[in-house]
Parts: C-alpha cells; sequence; structure tokens
C-alpha cells in the first residue's frame, strides 16, 4: 500500500513505508510527551501511538493538579491508511511543526471535557537511547529504539471544569520517540509464559544550564540488564542547537541509585543517583517527589482501554480519578510517573521519575508479587 512518505527516500525495506518491517502483532510507533510546572502545580502527560499489525491507532490526555485529581480523555481507532499524513485519533491530534524542534498537540472539545491547544519547543537534540533487546521463555519480548528530548510548552488545557494555562517560563517539558517490538494489547496466543516481573526507573532532569537522563532495567536480584545516563547542555532558543550530533553531549560510564519507598506502597519517596561519566566526573542527584500522574490515564496497562486494543472504528472516553480512591498495590496505583524537585550541587530544577514494579525486587526489599514497601 502505497502512502505519501513513500516519496521521500527513507526505505528501510523492500516494502512500502506502510508495511513495517516485522510482521510481529506487537509493533508499535509511539510519541510520549510530558509537562511539569515548576512549583509542582500541574503536570500533563500525552501518548499517541500505532500499532499498523493490529490496525489500532490511540491517544490520550492526561492532567494531575495538586488538588490530587487526575482527569484524562483517551481515544481510539482503526489506524489511518496514510499514517504519516494522518496523526490524529478522535479529538486528539499530534502536529509535526519542525522536526525534533517544535510539536503542537491539540485536542479539540468534546463530550469528555477535556481540551488542549499545548506547543512543545526543544532545548537540546534528542537523546538516542540504547535499544532495548529483551526475550522471555525464548520468545522476543522487546526491540526497541527510542530518542529522548528536552524543551518548554505553552498553551492550555481544560479538564475538570478548571483551565490550567501553560507558560513557556515555567513549563518543563520532556518527550520520547519509541518504535519497534513491546508487550502491548492482548496477549498473543501459544503456551503461557512465566509470571510477568520488572524492575524500572526512568528519569529525565532538567537544570537551567544542562539536563541530565538515566533509566535502568533489573531483575529481581537487582542485576542491570539496560543502563542509559547521559548528561548535555541546554540552549536558549529551539534554533541554535545541531539537530544530530549534539558536540556537548555526555554518555556516562556507570549509573548507580538508592530509593527511598513510601511505605506500603512500591512508589518512590526520595531517589538519589550517582552518574559518572567516561572521564570519571561525578555527577548526584537527589529528587524529591512533588506530584505523581497514573499512567493507567494514558492507557498503559488499562484495563479496558490499553494500548493497541480495538475499541472499535472510534471511541473517545473520559476519566477523571481521586487518588485517595486508588490503591496503590492495585495495577493502576503500580505505573506511576512523578514531578520531581531536582538538585544537583548547587542546581536546582525539575525532573520526572517514572517507576514501574511488578514481582519480586530484593535490594527494595519486595519479597513478594505485590507486597508494599515496609
Amino acid at each position: 500500500m502505497i502512502s505519501t512518505f513513500d516519496e521521500y527516500p527513507i526505505h528501510q525495506t523492500s516494502q512500502p513505508i506502510a508495511h513495517p518491517g516485522s510482521s510481529d502483532l506487537n509493533y508499535y510507533d509511539r510519541y510520549w510527551f510530558a509537562a511539569l510546572d515548576h512549583d509542582g502545580e500541574f503536570m500533563i502527560e500525552i501518548a499517541f501511538g500505532v500499532y499498523p499489525n493490529r490496525q489500532v491507532a490511540d491517544a490520550a490526555l492526561g492532567i494531575s493538579r495538586k488538588d490530587e485529581k487526575q482527569h484524562s480523555v483517551l481515544a481510539s481507532r482503526r489506524v489511518p491508511a496514510d499514517r504519516g499524513a494522518d496523526t490524529s485519533v478522535g479529538p486528539i491530534k499530534v502536529h509535526v511543526i519542525e522536526p525534533l524542534r517544535t510539536i503542537r498537540v491539540v485536542v479539540e472539545a468534546n463530550d469528555t471535557g477535556v481540551e488542549a491547544d499545548l506547543t512543545f519547543r526543544a532545548a537540546n537534540a534528542a537523546i538516542e537511547e540504547p535499544a532495548m533487546l529483551q526475550h522471555r521463555d525464548g520468545r522476543l519480548m522487546m526491540d526497541t529504539s527510542r530518542f529522548t528530548q528536552f524543551g518548554k510548552w505553552e498553551g492550555f488545557v481544560v479538564a475538570g471544569g478548571k483551565r490550567t494555562e501553560v507558560a513557556a517560563a515555567t513549563t518543563y517539558g520532556i518527550r520520547d520517540r519509541s518504535w519497534g517490538i513491546r508487550p502491548i494489547g492482548e496477549p498473543q496466543p501459544g503456551v503461557p509464559g512465566s509470571a510477568f516481573e520488572v524492575f524500572w526507573i526512568w528519569a529525565p532532569v532538567y537544570f537551567d544550564d544542562c539536563c541530565a537522563h538515566f533509566g535502568a532495567f533489573e531483575d529481581r536480584t537487582g542485576h542491570r540488564f539496560y543502563t542509559n545516563a547521559a548528561v548535555l547542555p541546554v540552549y536558549d532558543t529551539s534554533a541554535d542547537f545541531p539537530l544530530v550530533e549534539e558536540p556537548g553531549l555526555e554518555h556516562m560510564a556507570s549509573l548507580d541509585h538508592d530509593i527511598t519507598w513510601v511505605k506500603g506502597t512500591r512508589r518512590a519517596a526520595k531517589v538519589e543517583t550517582k552518574l559518572t561519566s567516561r572521564s570519571g566526573e561525578e555527577y548526584n542527584i537527589e529528587l524529591e517527589p512533588l506530584l505523581r500522574f497514573y499512567m493507567q490515564g494514558t492507557g498503559y496497562q488499562h484495563p479496558e482501554f490499553c494500548h493497541g486494543t480495538w475499541q472499535g472504528e472510534l471511541a473517545v472516553r473520559g476519566e477523571s480519578w481521586d487518588f485517595a480512591d486508588i490503591d496503590p498495590l492495585e495495577p493502576r496505583g503500580l505505573h506511576v510517573q512523578q514531578l520531581c524537585r531536582a538538585r544537583m550541587g548547587g542546581r536546582e530544577g525539575v525532573g520526572l521519575c517514572e517507576q514501574v514494579v511488578y514481582g519480586l525486587h530484593g535490594p527494595s526489599g519486595f519479597t513478594e508479587f505485590l507486597d508494599g514497601a515496609s
């Protein structure tokens, strides 16, 4: 099937661009965005994904505020025939204004009461992360590429009957783009696999003059099978930085972390990290959570509206949660991202810390599949 992007010399296989290089049902291509208020008043999360081998596209925007309430709009549709030309799912649309520099996300007025118009302007080059490759029970589970980028947001969000103004001077942004194979949608057929366990921590951090970024996957013993960490400079405008091969980007040689958990949960109360560069320089970063966002609000592990699941030709729904009503050890309470006050030496900034822990993890003291911290 020919689409508009076949006009460009960008093919990676002998097939048209509309045909993924893999026939795996779990092939995906996704945007993810976060907007963080400097003072911890609100955080906004956005997801937009296509799953061409499942013929599904979905998107969501959610906001949590200091009143500890979260509101989301989620939408799903049949994947468009021309995925590059049509980047919309119901009322939600992603506009690539200038690749790797400026992105606009719009949520048109709809019955859920959630509406938005937000523009992201990058502050530095995209960081290409190491590829993720993981097998379980002999089956390929993850084979993905991803980049992360920092910037500022401006615009507005209306949700829960309240309008939130988003100012570039005080709203820090992180986004990523990822694609490849990862578990999505309904389980694939065949013999059931072993119990799903994961320990994942991921934390992009934004200071006035630099950004830091780290992430790690570990097994139940604490053995780390994926690590990524880097530091890079911040530029005054999105026109100032090079699109590729950022000269100031420094990849770290090692990453150490120490997490203090909120009692009875698997949510971090404090995160201390030490990044060591290849030249031996150390970056000690402390993260203090101020506000959280439950990732189910953008479709992650959602019991009915999970990424890549068929909801019909078009489905749009709204959700509102009160944090007090969420059990921290039920599925929607486990996968969280937290807006954090970040400190590194004399610097103070804003960070985002994602944690998701299913199953045992010896270093954290988790000895059962879903026990909380003691």
